[in-house]
This record gives C-alpha cells, sequence and structure tokens, in this order.
C-alpha cells in the first residue's frame, strides 16, 4: 500500500483546456428530441470530486504519472450518466427509495438472490413495470436507461467509453484498463477482489471524496436526496459507515479526515454547499482528528 506524504506536497495538475475537453463528454445527444443536446448534469460536482481525490492521493504517495490518469478517471466518474434526465431519473428512483428497493446492483442481488449477475436493470423493469405504469411512469427504452444509469452502471459506463474513446486518443490522453475499474468500486467492489492494492485504494479514494462532496452538495440534495441542508456530520458518518461496511479502508478515510482538518477542502466545500462555511463547520472541520 502506498505510504502517507506531507501535505504538501503539491499535486500534479492537468490543464484547464482537458478539463473542459472532458466534460463536454457529459453532452448526450437527446433520444427523442434529435435537435436537442442533453448537457451533462452538475459538472462541477465532477470536478470538485477529482480535485478532492488528487489531493488525497497525493496525501497516499501515489507517484505523479499515476495520478494525472487517475484525475482523469476521477473526472469521468459519472460518464455512465450522461444522458441523464433529471424528471425521469428523479421520479424513478424517488418512487424505489420511498418503497425501499435497492438501487446498486450489490444491493439489489441481497434482496434478489436469483437475478442473474449483471441483470439487475432487467430484473428491476421486470418486478415493477406495471407498479411504475401505474405511479405515471412508462418504463420505454429512454426510461430503462435511466434504470441502467443506476442497476447497470457497469455496462452503460463501458458503452459511453467506447464511444469517447476516439475523443481520448484526440486529447492525448493514454485511457488505461486500472481507471475503468475505479470508476466501477462504488457499484461494484467484488470486481477489484484481485485488483492490485494501489488500485483498490485509488478507488477507495473516488467512492470516499464522491460522498464526503455529494453529501455536500446542495444540488443534488436538492435534486436528489429531498434534503434541505447539508451536514458535515452526516457525510462523514456515511464514511464511517463505509469502512465499517469494508468499501473504505481506514488509511483512506483517515487521509480524508486529516486534509479536511488541514482545511484542504473548505472552498470546495463551500462551492458544493452554495454559501460559506459557518463558524460552526469550521469548529467541526479542524477538530475531525482530535
Amino acid at each position: 500500500m502506498a505510504r502517507s506524504v506531507p501535505s504538501r506536497l503539491q499535486a500534479p495538475e492537468i490543464s484547464r483546456s482537458l478539463v473542459k475537453a472532458l466534460m463536454s463528454l457529459y453532452d448526450y445527444p437527446h433520444p427523442l428530441h434529435h435537435d436537442r443536446i442533453i448537457r451533462g448534469y452538475d459538472c462541477p460536482h465532477a470536478v470538485r470530486t477529482a480535485t478532492m481525490c488528487v489531493a488525497v492521493a497525493v496525501r497516499l504517495g501515489h507517484p505523479e504519472g499515476r495520478v494525472r490518469l487517475y484525475h482523469v478517471a476521477c473526472l469521468l466518474h459519472d460518464l455512465g450518466r450522461a444522458g441523464l434526465d433529471r424528471r425521469l431519473f428523479g421520479t424513478i428512483w424517488s418512487w424505489a427509495k420511498q418503497r425501499g428497493i435497492p438501487t446498486r446492483p450489490r444491493e439489489w442481488r441481497a434482496v434478489h438472490p436469483h437475478t442473474r449477475y449483471g441483470r439487475e436493470t432487467e430484473a428491476f423493469v421486470s418486478h415493477y413495470r406495471k407498479d411504475l405504469a401505474a405511479a405515471g411512469v412508462l418504463l420505454d427504452r429512454w426510461a430503462i436507461e435511466q434504470v441502467e444509469m443506476r442497476l447497470g452502471y457497469a455496462r452503460r459506463l463501458a458503452r459511453r467509453l467506447r464511444a469517447v474513446r476516439p475523443t481520448f486518443t484526440k486529447l492525448g490522453v493514454s485511457w488505461q484498463p486500472w481507471m475503468q475499474q475505479v470508476m466501477l468500486y462504488y457499484y461494484y467492489p467484488e470486481r477489484l477482489a484481485k485488483a492490485p492494492s494501489w488500485v483498490k485504494q485509488l478507488a477507495e479514494v473516488l467512492v470516499a471524496c464522491e460522498q464526503f462532496e455529494a453529501y455536500s452538495n446542495q444540488r443534488r440534495g436538492r435534486d436528489y436526496y429531498a434534503r434541505s441542508k447539508e451536514s458535515l456530520a452526516e457525510a462523514f458518518a456515511y464514511l464511517d459507515k463505509l469502512e465499517q461496511e469494508a468499501i473504505l479502508s481506514g488509511e483512506v478515510v483517515a487521509a480524508v479526515r486529516g486534509l479536511t482538518a488541514e482545511g484542504a477542502f473548505d472552498s470546495i466545500l463551500e462551492a458544493a454547499r452554495g454559501e460559506a462555511l459557518t463558524q460552526h463547520d469550521r469548529r467541526y472541520l479542524r477538530n475531525l482528528t482530535a
């Protein structure tokens, strides 16, 4: 496992022009309205998450070249949700959440163990097509894609990566298989069971930072989680829960806590919240490692 290094080391940067080009890959032609483009949802979330991930990866001692590629993977961690229809996606998954229906593949298989691996989307459609129709949601091809964005994320991500591979070449990005593994970890932790320890650690860092940002993200809280206020304590409680579930290691959680306590993420958290941190928030953050 990578050793810890001082936080004062500078993270390797990629150019703003490359970041902008990568963010444009989230844009998706609307399948029902051919003259429309669905703009990538909440791209600033991806940028903030990636910035945090790079800082943690540097803290954990990963080499510069690897961190640059990791930065690209983190920027594109939501690429499998390109084309997300906010209204339709929100309607389907709010309906599911209200009924306690699993929203991640491993959780689905825990409740429905007879579902064939990789066919969770089809199982969801089979189980709930009639119920959703009664709720006013027709599970047509486009609606099923919104289901696939969660329960079939690996499949949809693979399709999107194939579609944008020529763009990677034009941008000079040397895409590596481990980058896709890292992007899939939150939904498919079992796929990294035999991965090198450094790959798994980077995957854990992405999960930790992405969830920390999402718990602090006012827009996502409003759009998806029916949340009226962001709670730092709830964010770290969730990271602790993921550590208890062995999704995150203590080393990764400690690195995130340490950098947060040092103030490395204050501006990112303020941008995610859309408002300044309060004095109470700052005291809480500074005492994270106390």
